[in-house]
């Protein structure tokens, strides 16, 4: 037997006892509930998407996945909160296109969606759809154009508020007529909606897990989906690409992040349990009727959520300052 110096012994058992330690942990992991925080109201999209998420979670996790809304400053008081998490495993965080368009929107962001989180998997894309008061007088997106051209300054633009969804499809709505409409920003998607039932505003664009049974009961007008092909959820209503206005895409995409350091085998048992739930039949039955996609297995990554994260940056942010609009 070789004679080891006792720095190189000491060193060796070291590393053995982190790996051993890593591995015990991985093996007991999860130990108490695990909290998935959501950025929006109870009730939302976000928060839909996140609850039943997380009831499948738990089955495959034998531990129970808790939902917390921690709702303000158009999502980003929640990404920080988590960003600056203990990274032990028991907090993550569901979020959606606010982690792309945070960066160009706020001046001071307290964190940076590149840098300080772990990246576990992409869950759900959900469309978007434009809708218009039901009274409107324009009956597709070609009469819609022509009618949004000529009478620009009478026409207004519901949205859910400085940053959402909503808001950015509503910018590039505008930008690709190139016309300047009077935008009206609401507290949600909700009160948004009410408004355009009720006729006090023309426009909005919103997601389908909030649109689809105004669309069926023919409440509303419905001009276009955004995305590139037509959708399970409404499979005869034309998207705004094959309309006329192409390359226009805009989707929800949700995204599960953790703490930067939260280990890696904890990521990976995660990202386990987040790959079996889009499996699940009751999870991909309650998407199917909100009109929301499982997202490719490609997707469904570290490195899928992260490079996409990446690409949606470089997407909205010339979007975002070319529109001159900063929250504070």
């Amino acid at each position: 037997m070789e004679f080891m110096p006792g720095k190189l012994i000491k060193a060796f058992v070291s590393a053995s006892c982190v790996l051993a330690c890593g591995l015990a942990a991985a093996q007991t992991y999860p130990s108490k509930p695990i909290s998935l925080v959501v950025p929006f109201a109870a009730g939302g999209p976000t928060d839909i998407v996140a609850r039943t998420l997380a009831a499948t979670m738990s089955k495959s996790l034998g531990q129970t996945v808790l939902v917390e809304n921690k709702v303000g400053a158009g999502g980003t008081l929640a990404a920080a909160y988590v960003a600056k998490a203990n990274p032990d495993g028991y907090t993550f965080l569901i979020h959606h296109n606010g982690m792309s368009t945070a960066p160009a929107l706020y001046r001071k962001l307290p964190y940076n969606p590149l840098t300080d989180f772990e990246y576990v998997s992409q869950v759900v894309d959900v469309p978007m759809t434009l809708l218009g008061r039901k009274d409107l007088p324009a009956k597709n997106l070609q009469e819609l154009s022509s009618h949004v051209k000529a009478n620009a300054k009478n026409i207004n633009l519901a949205n859910a508020g400085l940053g959402a969804v909503s808001h950015l499809c509503g910018m590039l709505f505008q930008q690709a007529l190139g016309v300047d409409l009077t935008t009206v920003p609401f507290s949600g998607t909700a009160p948004a909606m009410n408004a355009l039932l009720g006729g006090q505003v023309d426009l909005l664009c919103d997601q389908t897990t909030q649109t689809t049974q105004h669309i069926k009961a023919g409440t509303v007008r419905m001009y276009g989906v955004t995305t590139k092909q037509r959708i399970r959820a409404l499979p005869d209503a034309l998207t705004l690409h094959e309309s006329g206005m192409k390359d226009f895409e805009v989707i929800v995409w949700h995204g599960v992040y953790a703490p930067k350091g939260t280990p890696a085998a904890v990521i990976d048992k995660v990202g386990s349990a987040i790959r079996t739930s889009l499996k699940d039949p009751a999870f991909t039955a309650r998407m199917a009727d909100l009109g929301a996609e499982i997202v490719p297995e490609a997707k469904q990554t570290s490195e899928g959520l992260r490079s996409w994260l990446q690409s949606e940056i470089g997407k909205w942010g010339p979007v975002i300052r070319s529109a001159g609009v900063y929250a504070d």
